[in-house]
């Protein structure tokens, strides 16, 4: 069984925002989470065009301001919630890296530790 990191309580995101995390401990977020509804999407905070930029332009802004798409604040990019894929800007066709977020019975949210290694 693999190790696992608590992230946090599913009521702890707001519908239709993201909240960035930092599992392990680094003083920076290393990945997000993104709520629509009843679902959960996380992705890892680094953009693909980038290579080692994260995405928000302040903590928790992963999202436009309509809410139906992450942005890199670096150069504008769109990335789709559900797939992570980059859908304008210069990385398009390119996809973040998805993290698996697991939710207990208790309503809380885990990631596995191996997942965030890669």
């Amino acid at each position: 069984m693999s190790k696992r990191v608590r992230l946090c309580r599913a009521e702890d995101i707001p519908d239709y925002c993201a909240q960035g995390f930092d599992p392990n401990r680094r003083g920076f977020d290393t990945l997000f989470v993104v709520r629509q509804g009843r679902y959960f999407y996380a992705y890892a905070d680094v953009c693909p065009h980038y290579g080692d930029t994260s995405l928000p332009w302040k903590k928790d802004e992963y999202l436009d301001a309509a809410g139906e798409n992450i942005v890199c604040a670096a150069h504008g990019a769109l990335f789709n919630i559900r797939s992570g894929l980059c859908t304008s800007g210069p990385c398009k066709g390119e996809s973040l890296r998805p993290i698996s977020v697991i939710r207990e019975s208790d309503d809380s949210l885990w990631v596995a530790l191996e997942d965030l290694e890669q």
